[in-house]
């Protein structure tokens, strides 16, 4: 199968993409196949938080070039691109609004569309291994997949524009330094970190983990818009279970067990 999962733990997902997948993602099947697995995950209420990873010299090498090749000479290249843009780009508004914590490990090169999937990830974690590409400009194409609105939240806009236009590839390092990842790990341990990260962040109540989304939300919200949506979301926050077990344990001096 090109997605295998396999459960760290009852509310732990590991999301491998195995090595044909990785290299060459983004066909029909494949997407298909991610789309319905990765649904399947954000909508288990027992499931807190997954990792995506790769194989070996590829988290994610993004569509197969022959395919572009196939479909242009068969005339239906913009029915392919469509047919799937229409999985990829609905999938990454789904991790991005979900309460379910996404960890990339960063295995290989990210590139095209596989360089978006790493992005909409809540954290980004490499090996030395692991590169982000560019990809589009000397296919002639432009990006797609979210890079061009998530690239700049992390890295700011002209470093953003660098990449696209310098068409450059930037090395686990480079991530790093540019804020596009935000840890580095040799990759003996890269799934073990990995799961920390969804063990720890996983960890907080459904509202907590809800809340990523105002990240996303207060770059186009105005702050009197944002205050609006902060409250009402604080207000639902309030009547919940797991806000009473978080003033308990406040009151009573240990960790909250927000189950």
């Amino acid at each position: 199968m090109p997605v295998e999962l396999k459960p760290v733990s009852d509310e732990i997902m590991l999301v491998t993409l195995t090595d044909e997948s990785a290299t060459n993602a983004f066909d029909p099947e494949f997407m298909s196949e991610l789309d319905v697995k990765i649904r399947q995950i954000i909508e288990d209420e027992k499931i807190r938080a997954f990792i995506l990873t790769g194989t070996e010299k590829f988290f994610c090498a993004g569509a197969n070039i022959n395919e572009f090749r196939k479909h242009y000479d068969k005339g239906t290249i913009g029915k392919w691109i469509k047919q799937m843009t229409d999985i990829l780009h609905p999938l990454i508004l789904k991790i991005r609004h979900s309460d379910t914590i996404m960890i990339a490990a960063v295995n290989g090169a990210a590139a095209g569309a596989g360089l978006g999937l790493a992005l909409s990830a809540d954290y980004r974690i490499a090996s030395s291994g692991g590169k982000f590409a560019a990809s589009y400009f000397s296919l002639g194409l432009s990006p797609d997949g979210g890079t061009s609105w998530l690239l700049p939240r992390l890295v700011g806009s002209q470093k953003t524009r660098i990449f696209f236009f310098e068409n450059q590839v930037w090395s686990a390092e480079e991530c790093l330094e540019y804020g596009a990842i935000d840890e580095l790990v040799d990759e003996t341990i890269l799934i073990q970190k990995s799961i920390e990260i969804a063990n720890k962040w996983g960890s907080w109540s459904k509202a907590s983990r809800s809340s990523k989304d105002l990240l996303d939300f207060q770059e186009n919200n105005d702050l009197e818009t944002h205050l609006k949506l902060e409250q009402r979301r604080i207000i639902d926050a309030g009547f919940t279970s797991d806000f009473s077990e978080g003033v308990d344990a406040f009151l009573e001096k240990r960790k909250a067990n927000f189950n």
